[in-house]
């Protein structure tokens, strides 16, 4: 069930002011009666992260890696994503620590004072790192999933594309799916499903059919507003912006960190997670680093659930205990 929360007016980065309705739904047990996990969803997620149409059901739910009968699931949608709430124009006066400082505000009128886990995938990953930054003492657990810190240059281009699509295309939110999921995949995956098959009915490769039935679906259920915010969300993941002292203020804290990263990512890479993670590990941190070999890029936190679940278990097997991880570092 969708829920509503109404926070105070809040003042942007950029030094816009908006007057935010939160909205967000629970899963498991009542707020208040057992350890709140909270997740952050991704750029074309929403707040509904279990159940039957859930979009991480696999790992969330009664006896699952995320066991809603010892655990308080929350999930907040993003502001403007067309989920339960409005459109937010213009997309340019957010960043995501904007979004990080939204859901803490959500956090505190629900009268939450800790967490034991931030997770989240991709962007969603990235405001979890954001909200560690602004207020450690809340969190626990931090696990980002197929995210970082910081968006790279890379990253950054890339949105840069995604953001003249969307507002050049004839059809923006189809075409901008169409680059975007290049991203998400890797050549290998396609190389392996479709090995230059063609589409005899439309004459066309199958793999640009496949691209095509991407972007038909996307534009049947996400807007092109949210497209633009959620993308300008991505493009700005940075809790160093105002210099090292966010960086430092993790160091400092006393949150337990997890970082998963996926071996074939193209959007936030290994080479970047184990770099962060041997900063952290060497500044004395509470750090582990868990790997998902896949040939499917970055969308593996939505495909590779064993794995990912195989580097949460330990994380769950005593729902009010932080128990000891081993780090679970792979690859050279």
């Amino acid at each position: 069930m969708l829920n509503q929360v109404q926070i105070d007016p809040i003042i942007t980065r950029s030094g816009a002011r908006y007057q935010i309705s939160l909205t967000y739904e629970v899963f498991g047990r009542p707020i208040h009666s057992a350890p709140i996990i909270l997740v952050n969803h991704a750029l074309t997620g929403n707040s509904n992260v279990a159940g039957e149409h859930g979009w991480w059901t696999e790992l969330i739910g009664k006896g699952k890696c995320i066991n809603t009968d010892h655990y308080t699931v929350l999930a907040f949608n993003i502001p403007g994503n067309g989920y339960g709430s409005e459109v937010i124009l213009p997309y340019e006066e957010f960043v995501a620590q904007d979004i990080a400082r939204i859901f803490l505000s959500g956090l505190s009128e629900l009268e939450i004072d800790s967490l034991y886990m931030v997770i989240g995938g991709s962007l969603g990953g990235g405001i979890a790192w954001e909200m560690a930054a602004l207020q450690p003492e809340l969190i626990e657990h931090l696990v980002p999933i197929a995210a970082d810190w910081q968006s790279t240059d890379w990253l950054i281009a890339n949105c840069r594309v995604q953001e003249q699509i969307l507002n050049n295309s004839k059809d923006p939110v189809h075409d901008a799916r169409l680059h975007a999921m290049l991203c998400y995949r890797t050549p290998v995956a396609f190389r392996d499903r479709f090995e230059r098959t063609v589409n005899e009915d439309l004459g066309i490769f199958n793999v640009e059919s496949w691209l095509l039935h991407h972007g038909n679906k996307l534009r049947d259920r996400f807007g092109l507003e949210a497209y633009k915010l959620n993308n300008q969300l991505l493009k700005t993941i940075d809790i160093g912006r105002d210099g090292p002292q966010g960086f430092e203020t993790i160091k400092k804290s006393k949150i337990n960190i997890h970082i998963i990263g996926v071996n074939s990512d193209l959007f936030f890479t290994i080479k970047e997670n184990r770099e962060t993670f041997n900063e952290l590990a060497e500044a004395g941190c509470e750090v582990t680093y868990g790997e998902i070999n896949s040939k499917y890029g970055h969308d593996a936190f939505l495909i590779e659930f064993e794995q990912l679940a195989d580097l949460l278990y330990l994380l769950f097997k005593s729902p009010r205990k932080t128990p000891k991880i081993k780090n679970q570092f792979t690859g050279s």
